[in-house]
């Protein structure tokens, strides 16, 4: 199921803002943190989609929600303009951000291909 984060969890289990400047996430698999709002009617629908792939991906990918409306301070700090915005952290690497409420078959695909990918290195 998908966990809500607040900024104390968000420091241990994502990325710990007060102490490093340069990114470093802190978890164990990929994840996707949600920022959304209650009063937000894309990220209602957003949601539930969010809590499927939880499920579906079990064991592979974390799921997280951030509410705005309460963690502001997490919102400043990845410059959140508009809900829902979505963060996709590899395990290694850069996160990337996506704005707006993406359809469930994109959000997959999006996972699949920045999160869970195994980059194929050949020697030659």
């Amino acid at each position: 199921m998908t966990e809500a984060l607040t900024k104390e969890t968000f420091l241990t289990k994502v990325f710990d803002f007060e102490k490093n400047q340069e990114w470093q996430f802190n978890g164990e698999l990929p994840a996707v943190v949600d920022f959304w709002a209650p009063w937000c009617g894309p990220c209602k629908m957003v949601g539930p989609v969010i809590d499927e792939l939880s499920d579906e991906m079990k064991g592979q990918v974390n799921f997280y929600k951030v509410n705005t409306d309460v963690e502001q301070e997490l919102a400043s700090v990845f410059g959140i303009r508009s809900i829902p915005s979505l963060l996709f952290i590899p395990k290694e690497g850069k996160p990337m951000m996506a704005a707006g409420a993406l359809p469930k078959n994109e959000l997959k695909k999006v996972i699949n291909e920045n999160l869970l990918s195994k980059k194929i290195i050949t020697l030659s």
